[in-house]
Formats: C-alpha cells, structure tokens, sequence
C-alpha cells in the first residue's frame, strides 16, 4: 500500500486554479523529486498537503498511511507523520530551540498516547540530534532562527526533522541558498534518516541536490500539472536540456 496517493487534486489561491488534477503515488522508503519551473506549483503542491491556510482544494483525494489527508487538521497531520522544511523557514523571537522542539515533541506523542519525554532524556536526544546535522550546542538556547544564515535556518530544519522522525518528510526547496558545504551536510541527514518505512518528497528547481539525495521517481509540474515521470535520469536530462525540452 502506498503511503501517500494523490488523486485528481485540484487546488486554487484566492480564485485562481494553481492545481489542475495532480496524480502521484509515494511508497513506503521511496524519494520522489518534484521538479518544475517557477509558478508550475510545486510549493502550493506543499502547502495543500500540510494544510497551509489560503490554498482551497476544490476536487480530488489524497490518502496519507490510509487516512483521509484532507480532512484533517494541520496539528493532526504532523501528528499523524507528516513534516514540512519550508522554503522560507520563519523567525520566532522568545521562543529558545530548546523550548520549541520540546512542545513540538511531546505534543505528537501525546497524539499518540505516549507520555512526555522526561527532560533527562529529552536533553539527550537533542544533544544527538544536533550533534547529527552538526549544529553547535549553543543553538539550543537561541531563538529559532533568529539572526540565522540561511544554512544554518536549513540545518535546523533538518534537525527538526530528525527530533520528529517523521513519515513522510516534503522538503520545499531545502536548498534554495545553500553553499555547497551545507547542501552536503543537509543532504547527509536526509539520506541518514531514510529507512523502507519513512519516505521523502524533495521540492526543487535544481538536479544538484539530487547528486546528494538520489531520489527513486522524479516528477516533472509544469502549469499544474505531472507532464513527465521518470528515474533519477530525468533529472539529468532537466539539467541539460532545461524545463521547455520536457513534455
């Protein structure tokens, strides 16, 4: 069984139809790469499946781990496996990292019946986790993201990401301003988190950091729509001949 189906998903923005009538299919372990160009929809193809307020899906289905996607909450989606890294990753001044992941944590294992962490051990998969996307102790005290480069904004996105060990992780453009040496780090933790139950859906305009995380199935989004789908080779092919070769 799939993890994720997508069926016929229309969606719109103040009116105006961005999605029209997306198929796509995620399986159980499976890296699937969204490609397009500017304005084909990729994001909005992200912010529809997490729940982002503004975007209307007018038709269609999508079933995440056999459960109606659409009809929940965005709290119960991330609570149900499902985790975003934004292309824009926000500020939120007051707020210490510490205290953000440690909310963010046991509210999902309280969604799944399971008591708080004690802070012993909370601390100590923290220190892990940071240690994993090699980001500096003293990061943990800092306001998330404030005064942030944007390499270090992407590294503790992904150290979200592995604090929350979700199912489905979308990356929105994860590398959208990163030098070489942080897509490098990036990618090692995505890739260091893949098992054969969790599954990746990278969004991106670029081939290059699919050389890091070489994904299963590339997807091709032009004007709302999947026109071509293919292997990691696809990408290759984006990459030479460009998004107007691609039909």
């Amino acid at each position: 069984m799939s993890l994720l189906t997508i069926k016929n998903l229309h969606a719109s923005v103040e009116g105006k139809e961005i999605l029209r009538g997306i198929d796509l299919r995620v399986g159980r372990g499976e890296v699937h790469a969204i490609m397009g160009p500017n304005g084909a929809g990729k994001s909005t193809l992200g912010a529809v499946l997490t729940g982002r307020p503004g975007y209307e899906v007018t038709e269609g289905t999508v079933s995440f781990d056999g459960r109606d996607l659409l009809a929940m909450t965005p709290e119960e989606r991330s609570w149900a496996g499902l985790f975003l890294s934004f292309q824009y990753p926000v500020e939120i001044p007051g707020v210490s990292i510490t205290n953000f992941m440690k909310a963010a944590v046991n509210a999902r294992r309280k969604a799944q019946g399971l008591e708080e962490m004690k802070a012993g051990d909370f601390l100590k998969l923290m220190k892990q986790k940071m240690a994993f996307v090699q980001m500096k102790g003293e990061f943990a005290k800092r306001e998330v993201n404030v005064g942030f480069s944007g390499g270090e904004k992407k590294r503790n996105e992904i150290f979200q990401m592995a604090m929350l060990d979700p199912t489905l992780s979308i990356l929105d453009e994860t590398d959208s301003g990163l030098d070489v040496d942080a897509l490098k780090i990036v990618a090692a933790g995505v890739n260091a988190l893949r098992t054969p139950e969790k599954s990746v859906l990278i969004i991106t305009h670029y081939q290059k950091l699919l050389e890091y995380i070489v994904p299963d199935v590339v997807h091709v989004l032009k004007e709302g729509r999947i026109v071509r789908t293919g292997g990691k080779e696809l990408a290759e092919q984006i990459w030479r001949e460009g998004f107007e070769g691609i039909v």
